[in-house]
């Protein structure tokens, strides 16, 4: 299923609406203003926060964590060689990981589990300006998560290009 992100400059305290393929709204992404470090929460229409990322405060390299409630879900950062393309390591609680590559900044990059793709995001389903899809392939993936995955690395590749120095 294909949900519709109208992309912005990621600043503390945005909050923008993510609709599914029928134009419902189904997440809301809220930014956190006034908080020591960078956060935000995946909410549900109704306002339960599904997923928090937070921007971790001392790392050496930029990584934000995934929290399900309190319970830590997910770490994400940058892998150290990468030449061509962006590349992510998404390393899950129980030490599952998943690979995010592609071209990061352009809105046009996958999710992997092995080698299977999770989740394509991509700018080219739509000619509407400053729009991309996060097109959860497998059913049987979290869509909270995979989409809490593409607007952290993204979020974290603008942060390294120079766009949002917390």
């Amino acid at each position: 299923m294909k949900y519709l992100v109208r992309d912005k400059i990621f600043a503390l305290g945005d909050d923008y609406w993510i609709e599914d393929e029928q134009g419902r709204q189904a997440f809301l992404v809220d930014g956190k203003a006034l908080r020591l470090r960078d956060t935000l929460e995946l909410k549900d229409p109704s306002g339960r926060v599904l997923i928090t990322l937070r921007k971790k405060l001392l790392s050496l390299r930029d990584t934000m964590t995934v929290e399900r409630g309190d319970t830590p879900l997910a770490t994400i950062r940058r892998k150290r060689l990468s030449l061509l393309r962006n590349h992510y390591r998404v390393t899950l609680a129980e030490g599952t990981e998943l690979d995010v590559s592609g071209r990061i900044l352009d809105r046009e990059f996958v999710v992997e589990y092995e080698g299977e793709l999770l989740a394509h995001i991509s700018k080219k389903w739509f000619r509407v300006r400053e729009t991309y899809a996060v097109d959860v392939v497998r059913e049987d993936a979290d869509t909270a998560l995979m989409i809490a995955v593409a607007v952290c690395v993204i979020r974290m590749a603008e942060r390294e290009r120079g766009g949002d120095d917390d």
